[in-house]
């Protein structure tokens, strides 16, 4: 698949819930997983189709397609994040569901696995036919969703804005405030403190405990950045002012940097917001996309979209680590040959769960209507993300198998047990 930031393509190729599902099916076979469940949550429990019309500023209506899964609810409500983007597909949504499910038991969050996405390119609406389709989506899906449901989030292409309309719009149709509907809202709405930095931090918490395990001191450590969106701005930001890393490579969509001598996160990212792209960054030398990945570095961090590592380039591949702070970019086959040639490679649903479990911290928060002040979240988000890992590093040491199915292994006896515990099966 590509390694742009900016399209999903190519899911002939690779279609992401099927590698979902066989993602899950590996690990059945390791836990000698009761058939009953395997074929459970091997399918989402609902999803649902919107087509949702829009009055846009020409005066014009136009229809967008959305959609809302909810793939295991059996811990706790759904939860999961709403992309807006032009190629959103239903696989795509079913794939990062599953995902979610296995996250939050994963981290031991009482929670299940959720995501949603609308058709749209949102750099060429307005910013009022942006607030109208957001409100929209609500309203055609309220009913379906709620504080003790399922509780969206933002992802590709939404922000603490989006999530504001679409909180404020539940509530005007509930007729009372209900802040705990939506999560990554803006701090004066109910909205979370270490939030807007939660996935990368809670990724940078994993990866100095890898770093340690594999002997590797990530005070000059090289790091390579594919992707330069919220993730992959903020990985690098962290990595360079927690640890001293060096980012020695950054991509987006049109193009990618290099220098050995590392670059200032904030001065690229400046550069990318005047300029439109990292690509002309001064005193860099221009990459293509696709060579960044196979760069001699400590750390490659994919921090954009799905299958980006395969089975035709991740032999290539020579950082020591792999950490994934995007969904899904690691195909089935990559993960083999990555495993093969002993990379390290720490899982999506581990690496990026920091952001969910912020956004269970704003749940918390808002349930109470006590908020915690930041340097308590980081201290609860590091104390959760390093468990996670070791369980996942333990469990992939006793069974002799990989990070990704050793942190399927954790996840799904934990859902197994809570499906016969309440008699689903």
């Amino acid at each position: 698949m590509s390694v742009t930031e900016n399209d999903i393509r190519d899911m002939s190729r690779q279609n992401p819930f099927e590698i979902a599902q066989r993602q899950c099916d590996q690990c059945a076979d390791y836990l000698d997983l009761d058939p009953n469940v395997h074929e459970i949550i091997r399918v989402p429990r609902r999803e649902i189709h919107l087509y949702i019309p829009v009055r846009m500023d020409d005066n014009s209506v136009k229809v967008f397609r959305g959609y809302r899964v909810v793939h295991n609810d059996v811990l706790g409500p759904a939860k999961g994040g709403i992309r807006f983007h032009p190629e959103e597909t239903i696989d795509t949504v079913r794939a990062l569901a599953a995902w979610m499910t296995w996250k939050c038991a994963l981290l031991d969050l009482p929670l299940g696995g959720g995501k949603g996405g609308v058709i749209c390119n949102p750099k060429e609406l307005s910013a009022g036919e942006l607030e109208r389709l957001s409100r929209g989506y609500v309203s055609q899906l309220w009913q379906f969703i709620g504080p003790d449901k399922d509780i969206p989030a933002p992802d590709v292409y939404t922000n603490s804005q989006v999530m504001a309309w679409m909180m404020d719009e539940y509530s005007r149709i509930v007729g009372k405030n209900q802040f705990g509907v939506i999560t990554g809202k803006p701090p004066q709405i109910g909205g979370s403190l270490g939030r807007n930095d939660a996935t990368a931090r809670g990724g940078l918490y994993v990866l100095r405990e890898a770093a340690r395990a594999c002997g590797i001191d990530l005070k000059n450590a090289s790091l390579a950045i594919q992707g330069f969106g919220n993730a992959g701005y903020y990985a690098a930001r962290l990595a360079v002012n927690l640890f001293g890393s060096r980012i020695v490579a950054i991509s987006d969509s049109k193009g990618a940097i290099l220098n050995m001598e590392g670059f200032d996160p904030d001065q690229v990212y400046q550069y990318k917001q005047k300029n439109g792209s990292v690509a002309g960054f001064p005193g860099a030398t221009f990459l293509e996309p696709d060579k960044l990945l196979e760069l001699e570095v400590d750390v490659l961090c994919p921090s954009a979209l799905e299958n980006v590592l395969t089975a035709n380039n991740a032999a290539q591949v020579q950082a020591k680590i792999v950490a994934e702070f995007a969904n899904g970019p690691t195909t089935p086959e990559a993960d083999d040959i990555l495993y093969e040639k002993g990379v390290h490679l720490l899982p999506d649903f581990l690496c990026n769960a920091g952001g969910v479990t912020v956004s269970y911290f704003e749940m918390v928060q808002n349930f109470t209507m006590y908020y915690w002040e930041e340097k308590e979240i980081h201290e609860k988000l590091d104390r959760k993300m390093t468990g996670a890992y070791y369980s996942v590093l333990n469990t992939s040491r006793e069974y002799g198998i990989d990070m990704r199915r050793a942190a399927y292994v954790v996840s799904v006896k934990r859902v197994a047990e809570a499906m016969k515990l309440r008699g689903w099966v």
